[in-house]
């Protein structure tokens, strides 16, 4: 299955394709040309990335009004990135039945429009996400061996603050899938990177 690059909401469900959660699909995220070059460097050089309904992120970094000129705005900026970073744009994915996109990516969203209801962070280890479950925001963790301590702490740090903020008063637990082709040895070493920057199992 080829690996997409979307945002880390909840609503996001891939299915064809193992998707890498990155909030916001890598908009404004610092560093995110970085996290490109690992994530290719590990997974291979032929990625893929997404734009998603609803994206809260989109609406934030943006300073938009609406989820109507959201929509628009992250198409029109992610295939921008998606030119930028060397990345296939597969295109939009809806609150809809499950969609064929290009390049081999079939997905939609699926969680209820307007409310966020996930009460964990996933981190993925080997290989991107294994198993969907609308009670994890996503986050790809596959490619933090491949850079320095510094870049991991800042960019986990900015994911798990915004997800923290739009699950509001309910505490996120954090989990982790070491499941993927990348194996046991690259996740455990995934999995020591997170733990140095202080991400652990709660």
């Amino acid at each position: 299955m080829p690996y997409v690059i979307t945002c880390g909401d909840e609503g996001v469900q891939i299915n064809e394709g193992t998707r890498l959660g990155v909030v916001g699909s890598g908009l404004k995220l610092a560093h995110f040309s970085q996290i490109v070059k690992a994530m290719k460097k590990t997974l291979g050089q032929d990625l893929r990335v997404v734009a998603s309904a609803e994206n809260d992120w989109t609406k934030s970094e943006f300073q938009l009004d609406d989820f109507e000129q959201t929509d628009a705005t992250m198409q029109q900026q992610v295939e921008a990135m998606a030119d930028k970073e060397t990345l296939l744009y597969s295109g939009f994915l809806p609150f809809a039945d499950p969609k064929n996109l290009k390049h081999e990516i079939k997905g939609h969203m699926v969680r209820p429009k307007g409310i966020h209801i996930a009460n964990k962070i996933s981190f993925t280890l080997g290989g991107g996400e294994q198993t969907y479950n609308l009670g994890n925001y996503v986050i790809s963790a596959d490619w933090v061996s491949a850079v320095s301590k510094e870049i991991v702490k800042e960019v986990m740090q900015t994911q798990i603050k915004f997800y923290q903020q739009l699950a509001k008063t309910v505490e996120l637990k954090f989990v982790f899938e070491n499941a993927g082709e990348l194996g046991e040895k690259i996740a455990a070493k995934n999995m020591k990177m997170l733990e140095s920057v202080g991400i652990k199992a709660s």
